[in-house]
């Protein structure tokens, strides 16, 4: 066995299973990647089940099984190293186990030693014949396993995001000016700070002291001047830069496929945008600001070499075991940061979710439920800066400890000379101006330290969701013209949210949906009827069968050409906080009137827009906020119908909207709704009678299928809808 275990921190909640999985196969010498590890195990918001990292891990060629075993059979007998379930709710990595300790491979925490009483209080989980378990699952490498070659480890290092540099090259000149004269001015402070006293004290000259002292104020002037330059320089680079990263995040981000966004939550992605930050930082100040600092410690270096060796070395000496101090408190930092993010994200959430429901909040009479909720996050998260705090506080008080003796050796160097006659007072007043001017460049070095472990942690973060694979592959030829046969057919169709063990919310669904006509989804809540339409709108991909247009296959046709030929009004769909207009209007910068006043009428919603003062360009609030449930139906109808699409789909279109809209909108749109491919999916029957075919679903599966009056004349599964409908 190694000295030292493989170890990888995951990056996001749900990632123990498959980091602890990464672990075992770099110590049996084969790399994978975590995104490709989570892809095979199936992972959900929720994380990954122990089912799920076994198929992982037989897939890349390991032999597992799954064991409930006392502790003292797992002392005997298990292979190392193994996985145990920990705490019911987190997975972990157990690499070691002697008389007295077992070694674990925490990737929430890093390498942790545990007595065994402190390893069963979090592995045991039930009683089996009235001994304690705990669930394990054992791993051992296959000959398959050696034979693949593992995947290239290929990290994204921080020499990528210095592209954001290169336009601003002419930027770097104007600073190396500045750099240079602000250098000059500087060297040049001890030399008058020593002829005021050698030559203008000693000789009592006023008008020397006064000239001196001129010239101190004008190199002054220049040198606030120079910097007060460089800051504009600084704050127009890094304002751009930071610009074009987080722009660039956003575009890899909207090119992600929708089970991306099923995995994430908006406080997540929120903290990962807010880590570019901390990239932008490193990138535009401090990787820059150290170059203007190791010229200034070079050459004050020499000067202070020039007027005393012996003090250079103390000075070189006492920083040397500075940077080694705030060195040792470095891993303990990044595990905090981790930690940090972690509890961050779940504050932005917790949140986010409290701010968007208050209306629900209040109505239900649980403000101090969520509240409460919020401030044990709000308590997590402050023990962790407690814990940042005192880390601070540990490395501060040494580091300051050893910055002070340095100065008093200095100081006492400095005064021993004078009084042997080996140096005059200006010359030691000079020394500790010079070695102020060394101390800026050090502690310059620190803070670029900091600041590289933070943008280094945060491009461990944005890696993950650069190297995702986005949804159209830039290297697949797709199909960007229909086929003359526009019918929708599905041939056995099986899907799972999940990966394959996961319960199946469509099963083997085979289903013609006729060009140019109507075709009606109907059935109980939770049979399948959303999801099937997202499988036609290519939200997702079929786990099993094939779903084509004519003799295309559904998945070769290009995702954006397809979704232009269809419009959508779905039961969770989406207003933005912006005009009437440009919601209904949403794909075209410019707005076109004939197009939007039919869209309006269609949606019978025009007459509520004449009221408002501005009309069209009256601004509504993020998701609707500030008209009702109804209003902002058929503004979801009048986006689809300005679309004009080929295809039609419409989920649960009409339910918040009353007996005489519904039926005002259903009438306006049989004629826009002439000659497209339309599929409906809706509870109230009223709406799909008078539907060219009627699909029922029922846990999944279709179970009828025919006109109105063919399913009524059956009595079977329809029947009973519509016979409970109307309370018969």
């Amino acid at each position: 066995m190694p000295k030292k275990f493989p170890f990888f921190r995951q990056l996001d909640q749900m990632d123990c299973g498959p980091t602890c999985l990464q672990m075992i196969s770099t110590f049996y010498g084969r790399n994978y990647s975590l995104q490709s590890l989570r892809e095979k195990s199936f992972i959900t918001r929720e994380g990954v089940s122990l089912l799920g990292i076994s198929e992982a891990a037989e897939s890349i060629g390991f032999r597992t099984l799954s064991a409930t075993l006392p502790f003292e059979n797992l002392k005997e007998e298990a292979p190392l190293p193994f996985i145990a379930h920990w705490k019911q709710n987190h997975f972990v990595v157990v690499y070691k186990l002697d008389r007295n300790y077992v070694h674990i491979a925490d990737p929430n925490h890093g390498l942790v030693k545990l007595s065994h009483d402190e390893f069963k209080k979090n592995w045991i989980s039930t009683k089996n014949k009235g001994e304690d378990t705990g669930v394990a699952l054992f791993l051992e490498a296959t000959p398959s396993f050696f034979e693949e070659e593992g995947e290239k480890n290929e990290k994204r290092g921080l020499l990528y995001f210095y592209s954001y540099l290169k336009p601003y090259k002419k930027f770097f000149l104007q600073l190396y000016v500045g750099m240079l004269i602000s250098t000059i001015l500087a060297l040049v402070f001890p030399f008058l700070s020593q002829s005021i006293i050698d030559i203008g004290i000693n000789n009592k000259n006023l008008s020397f002291i006064n000239l001196i002292l001129i010239s101190q104020l004008l190199l002054y002037t220049a040198t606030v001047v120079v910097d007060f330059i460089r800051g504009w320089i600084f704050l127009h680079m890094g304002t751009r830069i930071s610009i074009s990263i987080i722009s660039d995040f956003l575009i890899k981000l909207l090119k992600l496929p929708f089970s991306f966004f099923d995995n994430k939550t908006i406080g997540d992605l929120l903290q990962r945008i807010g880590d570019h930050s901390r990239i932008q930082s490193f990138l535009a100040s401090s990787a820059l600001n150290i170059l203007f600092s190791i010229i200034d410690f070079v050459i004050f270096g020499i000067l202070l070499i020039f007027y005393s060796i012996k003090i250079f070395f103390i000075f070189l000496i006492g920083n040397t075991l500075y940077i080694l101090w705030t060195a040792i408190f470095l891993k303990k930092r990044k595990a905090l940061d981790y930690k940090h993010f972690n509890q961050a994200a779940s504050n932005q959430s917790v949140l986010l979710q409290l701010l968007n429901g208050v209306q629900e909040i209040k109505l239900q009479n649980c403000e101090k439920k969520k509240r409460w909720e919020w401030e044990r996050v709000q308590a997590r998260q402050f023990k962790i800066s407690v814990e940042s705090l005192a880390l601070g506080q540990y490395q501060q008080t040494g580091a300051f400890f050893i910055d002070r003796i340095k100065n008093i050796l200095i100081s006492y160097m400095a005064a021993k000379a004078v009084i042997d006659g080996n140096m005059t007072l200006g010359m030691m007043l000079s020394i500790s101006y010079i070695v102020g001017q060394l101390n800026g460049p050090i502690s310059q070095l620190i803070g670029l330290i900091y600041s590289f472990q933070d943008a280094k942690i945060s491009l461990e973060r944005l890696s993950e969701i650069h190297d995702k694979k986005d949804e159209i592959e830039a290297d697949v030829e797709l199909v960007t013209e229909l086929p003359f046969n526009k019918t929708l057919i599905l041939e056995n169709v099986t899907f799972s949210y999940g990966g394959p063990h996961s319960p199946k919310v469509l099963e083997n669904i085979s289903l013609k949906i006729p060009e140019g006509k109507k075709t009606a989804i109907v059935g109980l809540s939770g049979s399948g009827k959303t999801t099937l339409l997202k499988l036609l709108l290519k939200v997702y991909e079929p786990t099993e069968g094939e779903l084509r247009i004519g003799e295309t296959n559904l998945k070769n046709i290009h995702h954006s050409f397809w979704r232009d030929k269809c419009g959508i009004v779905s039961q969770d769909g989406y207003l933005f906080s912006d005009t009437i207009a440009n919601n209904i209007a949403i794909s075209d910068d410019i707005v076109d009137k004939k197009k939007l006043l039919k869209a309006v009428k269609v949606a019978n919603i025009k007459e509520f827009i004449d009221k408002l003062p501005l009309t069209f360009n009256t601004k509504i609030g993020q998701d609707g906020s500030g008209i009702s449930q109804g209003q902002k139906q058929r503004l979801l109808i009048a986006r689809a119908v300005y679309k004009n699409p080929d295809y039609v789909f419409l989920d649960e279109a009409t339910n918040s909207l009353d007996a005489h809209n519904e039926r005002e909108i259903v009438g306006n749109l049989e004629e826009f709704l002439s000659g497209k491919t339309v599929v409906i999916v809706a509870h109230r029957l009223s709406t799909v009678k008078n539907a060219d075919q009627i699909v029922v679903m029922r846990e999944g599966r279709i179970v009828e299928c025919g006109t109105h009056n063919e399913l009524i004349a059956n009595e079977g599964e329809y029947y009973k809808l519509v016979k409970e409908q109307l309370n018969l």
